[in-house]
């Protein structure tokens, strides 16, 4: 049997160095990234492989039994699950179900309205980084019992920090189990794991089915790149019709035993346990034997393979198992030319209507279907209660559409949908246990290169839009190793959200499976919506449409600061919905607060960095600055206030982002004032990434106003990550449903808003200075000692700094240009209505691009455009900058700043941006960067 990474170990010279039954476990493809050229695909995954159900489920299963012996009868019994979408839904669901009692929770990339976030983390290497927490009972993560995280590998461990990271600091328990199907993480990768857990005074336990390390060369990246670029141009996929591989695609399949298109991993396990008889949970199958591995030459790698191993805050090392013998699959010469692709047989036309059976499924009422918002023990056994009535029905119309004298049984795929994995896995088992030829596989958001080889983990791809709504817009999707795979049947199982239009269109799933596979089904399981837990939910089907409660408004809340009292400007000119925390003492070193952010200790929100004092050059370049490009600055401001006027037709109601958006909505203010003698609200209320915007503020608005009326204003936008907090923290309740979550900015180079004065990134002098041109007040602080249930945000006002505030000159130099600019605004603006101004959000695909180049694997740490770029100098540990080669006197401040703190300017062609500020990604005193050069701190 050829190993499944043959194909692209010849060609990169790669190395899967580790246990024995990797090369059962783990395939290796080509990403189309440029900076990560391999893809791990797991061959008991269930994901991009066609696998036999009960060795899907019994790996995670048999996982599960691991867990449970490690922690104990009376420890597992207060343990929660916790796996990661999209990949791990299915397998974190089958390690609780080893585990027992245990509740299980996935994160989502699907937002659900009116369900309320209990936190979220990015994965920064994914093609879809962030991750929400949407459970249906807000203390199911509260409790001090063990938390197990499922994943279906570690490959550096970043998503894993991120997790723990975040969790850790809302819910602090004593001990975590990490689990996944192999542990590829390098020594460096698991020695910061063992540091932060040490740091957080807690115990990490590790386990998985194999371990090892996937040895790369220096020039991988370039080789992977050259690699797909020629393959991709020898053999385009170019529409629906060839969507089944962009190299060579076999023959459409015919009904009979064909050879599967990739090989089947582990064997089935003698008695595997999927059907209503595992609810009591008596006993499991072992996790799956691995076959032997694959004709590879061998050698030792004793010495450097990973060892499983606890990694607690003390040593404990009966923690885990002793790894196995480990071999290695060694790299072959690189051969220099790509066999040419085979003729690309005539892929058979794509049907406007498929001949698909919808096959009504019985599916018990009140069970989720999946552990989106929750899954428990007792959802499974009424689950496992109600498989055989289902699997009777897809038995029987799999058997209705056979073709007459078929000698076999036929061989059919269960088709699962993204992150709806354990469904249709538990549905598949059923079916195989009725004796039936079941493999299962699952669509994914993943993209991936197919190569027609059999020593290449990924034959066949079909491509179809998504057909969710997904919340970050319209993709493609993609299914692999279905085409091909030899297979007379496949049932397609989706939720309810997903049976769309674009499910049955032309061009849809549905027509391209029906395109190469004889027969498509079709089951839909109703999508499931939790309700908030002060209306209970009856035993019987309820309306999914209807709203929950809303919690109640406190009366208690305080009327807004003004100035002088609170701030330079004058009253009118913004009311602060925040508390006034002046007296108390809130500054730490700037080092000392990016140590403790970085390892987890703190939230930059609990803290504010010491006031920057900007030296005599450093203000006159802010002069200069503002008398270069006040008429700049007013002609953005006149456009998108003229933007909001014309959209809005009542009286808007101004609301700023404390603090960068505070002088732009008073700008904003001013300009209606002067144009039209609107004299329109202005607020400033408290968001903060990664916790919310104030709900207390919200309340007071909502009500004091229509929240219809209310526009929130913010400066400029980076990579959108506070318009995404914003539209996620308005869609947890229904109480905030009547704000809009758009965001008005002076200037929007990342492309994530519709209302903008500008998308171009240019310096904008009220991001040089910090409280000095913001009315002296500082950033926001939320600290649970300070902030209350029923109190806003905090903000300290530097009544000391008057002497060097210059937040009215800034706001009085730009309102004097109003008039010059204002006949070309008007012009602007009606072209910009009528422009097509959707985000592309092209800011945010190019942070990930930076942060995975740079080895930096978290997005949080990439601040794009002048604006970021400024605040990292000015209040985080810089790293580097990147400049826009050729960038002028917008970067002159930048500069200076960089030179004051000894951080190195990088010049760059193609950024989009004019300049990116770079965080240092791992961060103590005394540290040094990726590229080995010390940080200053001047």
């Amino acid at each position: 049997m050829v190993w499944t990474g043959t194909w692209v170990a010849e060609r990169l010279g790669v190395e899967l160095i580790g246990d024995e039954e990797l090369p059962a476990l783990l395939g290796l493809a080509l990403r189309r990234n440029p900076k990560r050229a391999h893809l791990l695909v797991s061959s008991v995954l269930g994901k991009h492989v066609p696998q036999h159900p009960s060795v899907v489920y019994g790996s995670g299963l048999g996982l599960g039994l691991r867990v449970r012996e490690l922690l104990g009868a009376e420890e597992a019994g207060r343990a929660v699950v916790l796996g990661y979408a999209e990949t791990a839904t299915a397998l974190g669901h089958a390690v609780a179900d080893g585990l027992g009692s245990a509740p299980y929770l996935h994160s989502t990339r699907r937002p659900v309205p009116g369900v309320a976030t209990a936190g979220g983390f990015e994965e920064s290497h994914s093609h879809a980084t962030s991750h929400l927490l949407l459970p249906e009972d807000p203390e199911l993560l509260a409790g001090p019992g063990p938390l197990v995280l499922v994943d279906d590998e570690f490959s550096t461990g970043n998503t894993v920090l991120n997790t723990l990271r975040g969790l850790h600091e809302r819910y602090p328990r004593d001990r975590y189990v990490v689990v996944a199907l192999v542990d590829m993480r390098a020594p460096a990768d698991r020695d910061r794991l063992t540091a932060f857990a040490a740091e957080l005074g807690a115990r990490v336990d590790l386990l998985s089915l194999a371990a090892g390390t996937v040895v790369l060369p220096d020039d991988v990246l370039e080789k992977g790149q050259e690699l797909v670029a020629r393959h991709e141009q020898a053999a385009p996929v170019t529409g629906p019709a060839a969507s089944a591989a962009p190299a060579s695609a076999p023959a459409a399949p015919t009904a009979g035993p064909a050879a599967p298109a990739v090989p089947d991993a582990p064997a089935v396990p003698a008695e595997p346990t999927t059907g209503p008889a595992a609810s009591a949970m008596p006993t499991a199958p072992a996790v799956p034997t691995a076959p032997a591995a694959p004709t590879a030459p061998t050698r030792s790698a004793e010495s450097t393979a990973p060892t499983r191993s606890a990694v607690p805050a003390a040593p404990t090392p009966s923690a885990a198992p002793a790894v196995p013998t480990p071999t290695v699959i060694p790299a072959v010469p690189t051969p220099t030319d790509i066999p040419a692709a085979a003729a690309l047989p005539a892929a058979p036309a794509v049907p406007a209507a498929p001949a698909v059976v919808r096959v009504p499924l019985d599916w018990p009422a009140e069970v989720p279907d999946g552990g989106r918002h929750g899954f428990t023990p007792e959802h499974r056994a009424r689950l496992e209660a109600a498989l055989p009535g289902m699997t009777k029905a897809l038995a029987e119309a799999l058997a209705a559409d056979a073709p007459d004298g078929a000698d076999r049984a036929p061989r059919v795929l269960v088709l699962g949908f993204e992150e709806l994995m354990y469904a249709p896995l538990r549905l598949a088992g059923a079916l195989e246990d009725a004796g039936l030829d079941v493999r299962y596989s699952t669509t994914t958001r993943s993209p991936v290169l197919a190569v027609d080889d059999p020593g290449y983990a990924i034959r066949t791809r079909l491509v179809f839009p998504a057909h969710d709504d997904p919340a970050d817009g319209p993709g493609d999707r993609y299914a692999y190793n279905v085409a091909g795979g030899g297979f007379d049947a496949v049932v397609a199982v989706v939720d309810s959200a997903a049976d769309t239009p674009e499910l049955h269109a032309p061009d849809g799933l549905l027509a391209q499976l029906a395109a190469h596979v004889p027969r498509v089904a079709l089951a839909v399981v109703p999508s499931y919506t939790p309700r908030p837990r002060s209306q209970p939910r009856p035993q019987a089907a309820m309306d999914p449409m209807a709203a929950p409660e809303a919690p109640e408004r406190s009366s208690m809340l305080p009327e807004p600061l003004r100035g002088p009292a609170f701030s330079s400007y004058a009253p009118e000119e913004v009311g602060w919905l925040l508390q006034d925390l002046s007296d108390v003492e809130l500054e730490a070193p700037t080092e000392e607060r990016e140590e403790a952010i970085q390892r987890g200790g703190a939230h930059y929100a609990e803290s504010l960095p010491v006031e920057y004092q900007p030296s005599a050059r450093y203000q006159e370049l802010f002069h200069s600055a503002l008398e270069s490009s006040a008429a700049r600055i007013a002609h953005a401001v006149g456009t998108v206030t003229e933007t909001v006027l014309a959209e809005k037709p009542a009286r808007p109601v101004l609301v700023s982002l404390a603090r960068a958006g505070t002088p732009v909505g008073v700008l904003m203010r001013r300009w209606a004032l002067h144009r039209h003698g609107l004299d329109l609200p202005h607020y400033a209320v408290s968001i903060v990434r990664g916790r919310g915007i104030d709900a207390n503020a919200l309340r007071w608005l909502a009500a004091h106003h229509d929240p219809a009326d209310v526009v929130f204003v913010d400066g400029w936008t980076g990579k959108g990550a506070i318009t995404r907090e914003l539209a996620a923290a308005l869609r947890e309740s229904e109480e905030f449903a009547g704000f809009d979550p758009e965001i008005a900015v002076l200037a929007d180079p990342g492309s994530c808003v519709r209302t903008y004065g500008t998308r171009e990134d240019f310096l904008i002098p009220s991001a040089c200075l910090n409280s000095t041109v913001s009315g002296l007040i500082s950033r926001t602080v939320l600290r649970a000692d300070l902030v209350g249930a029923h109190d806003f945000h905090g903000a300290k006002f530097y009544r000391d700094l008057s002497g060097a505030d210059v937040s009215n000159a800034f706001l009085d130099a730009v309102e004097a240009r109003f008039d010059e600019v204002a006949a070309t605004v008007d012009t602007d603006v009606k072209d910009l209505l009528a422009a097509d101004r959707t985000p592309t959000w092209e800011g945010w695909a190019a942070v990930e691009r930076i942060s995975e180049e740079y080895g930096i694997h978290d997005v949080n740490l990439v601040k794009p455009g002048v604006g970021e770029t400024t605040r990292v100098l000015l209040r985080r540990v810089p790293w580097k900058i990147l400049a826009k080669r050729g960038a002028g006197a917008d970067l002159a401040h930048v500069r200076l700043l960089a030179e004051q703190r000894g951080v190195p300017v990088e010049e760059v062609d193609g950024l989009p941006y004019t300049c990116v500020g770079l965080i240092h990604p791992q961060y103590t005193r005394g540290a040094t960067g990726a590229d080995g050069k010390a940080v200053a701190s001047r």
